[in-house]
């Protein structure tokens, strides 16, 4: 594993930086694509960590990536925003080598498009911010439960449970399904929640096929000025950091704790045990960046059946 972790992304004025999220850094190649660069950067709790984690962002964009591939042909008629994963020529013959490698396996190629300002959360199992709600009102999003829940219960159906989409620095907000709709419009939001839980059910099919439960997911969405009413699946998708992953052998008997999981779970936990939820300017000691690294690569390679060392070079 590469000791440096990339945090800051510098293309040297090559390309124009659109903007900078908790992860990704985007830049416009023309007015029709990005190029999408996922840094080693980690947030928690809406924080940016101070230190990141080792080739995170190559492979949660390898991993992205499979899942676009993957998710087109389960489900013909999606749409993504996904070109490919290559570099633009103009990067590939004015910056060093070394910074091209780099660059290479963690960039992505993408349409340019309007992004709708929603999280289009899916909730398979009830845990994190919707355990918390449901111990209080017996709710998830203002959605009415069954009583009698206990944490990572699957529930009956899984449940479309939007958020606002906040600007680095703040927190993203549950909203109701009838928020959503005014902040989209109905149509839209009718679509989006269509399309969120029809992926979750391939995705969780497939997660389960590996031994892994997808308990909740995160998903964005855009649409193409030019193809108004088509709405397409953006930014990373089904990776640890926009996922809860659980080892589906230890579920069952792990009802009503805290599951452990193949995402950032773990720092979560940390940054609570420590005092440490919600603080800025956080140094994550090396025991805590090796145990989460190694989290995120034993999803990827459960997920694509391929080993990390070998998938990117």
């Amino acid at each position: 594993m590469a000791s440096n972790p990339v945090v800051e992304i510098d293309l040297q004025g090559k390309l124009t930086k659109l903007a900078s999220g908790k992860v990704r850094d985007l830049f416009t190649i023309d007015d029709r694509t990005l190029l999408f660069v996922a840094s080693d950067r980690i947030s928690a709790y809406d924080v940016i960590m101070k230190n990141g984690i080792p080739e995170k962002g190559a492979l949660l964009t390898a991993m992205s990536v499979y899942w676009f591939q993957y998710l087109q042909t389960q489900i013909p008629t999606l749409q993504t925003h996904f070109l490919d994963s290559s570099l633009p020529p103009s990067l590939e013959s004015s910056l060093p080598t070394s910074q091209v490698d780099s660059l290479r396996s963690r960039s992505m190629q993408v349409r340019r498009l309007r992004i709708f300002p929603l999280e289009s959360i899916v909730r398979g199992y009830i845990t994190g911010s919707a355990w918390s709600e449901y111990k209080k009102s017996g709710t998830v999003n203002g959605i009415p439960l069954p009583a009698g829940l206990i944490e990572g219960q699957k529930l009956a159906t899984p449940l479309w449970t939007p958020s606002t989409k906040a600007e680095v620095g703040d927190k993203d907000e549950n909203i109701s399904v009838a928020k959503a709709r005014e902040l989209v419009g109905e149509e839209y939001a009718r679509e989006i929640e269509r399309r969120s839980l029809q992926i979750y059910w391939v995705a969780a099919k497939r997660a389960e096929e590996v031994g892994i439960i997808l308990a909740d997911t995160k998903f964005e969405f855009g649409v193409d000025p030019e193809k108004e009413g088509e709405v397409v699946l953006v930014d990373e998708v089904l990776t640890p950091d926009s996922s809860r992953f659980w080892p589906k052998e230890t579920w069952e008997v792990n009802l009503g704790k805290q599951q452990p999981s193949f995402d950032k779970q773990y720092l979560r936990d940390w940054l609570t045990e420590q005092g440490l939820k919600g603080k800025e300017n956080v140094v994550i000691p090396e025991d805590v960046v090796r145990k989460t690294a190694s989290k995120y690569q034993e999803a990827y390679e459960k997920i694509t059946r391929e080993k990390w060392n070998s998938a990117r070079t």
